[in-house]
């Protein structure tokens, strides 16, 4: 099975937020090298007593995980109406997603979640 990240650093830089934390529904990744097999799969319930595998990163390009990733903003910052603007979205021009909060912009859903992440108090 062959398994890509799309962006590795980002996902390294959520797993590293002090605000960070695994949810239920979660996909998650774990790259592993020749001739291992890279592991993915969902976040089941943590009541359950669930350990995540080591090395274990967030799937950035699931729309769970980013919805996920957004309500860990919401609870970091304490506004659970926090949410992104996409800017941009004219022709010729790119797109560009901000949290709604005095924080960088990324070029992605993503990169601006991590961001408000990385930023919250």
């Amino acid at each position: 099975m062959t398994i890509e990240i799309t962006n590795l650093d980002l996902s390294r830089r959520a797993v590293a937020c002090k605000a960070f934390r695994w949810l239920p529904g979660m996909r998650y990744l774990v790259l592993r090298t020749s001739p291992l097999e890279s592991i993915a799969g969902r976040v089941p319930d943590l009541t359950r007593g669930w350990t995540h595998p080591p090395g274990m990163l967030p799937d950035l390009s699931d729309p769970a995980t980013l919805g996920c990733l957004l309500a860990l903003v919401r609870e970091a910052w304490g506004d659970p109406e926090m949410h992104l603007v996409l800017g941009g979205a004219g022709s010729g021009e790119s797109r560009v997603a901000t949290v709604v909060l005095p924080i960088p912009a990324g070029r992605t859903e993503a990169e601006a979640l991590v961001a408000a992440l990385e930023a919250a108090p």
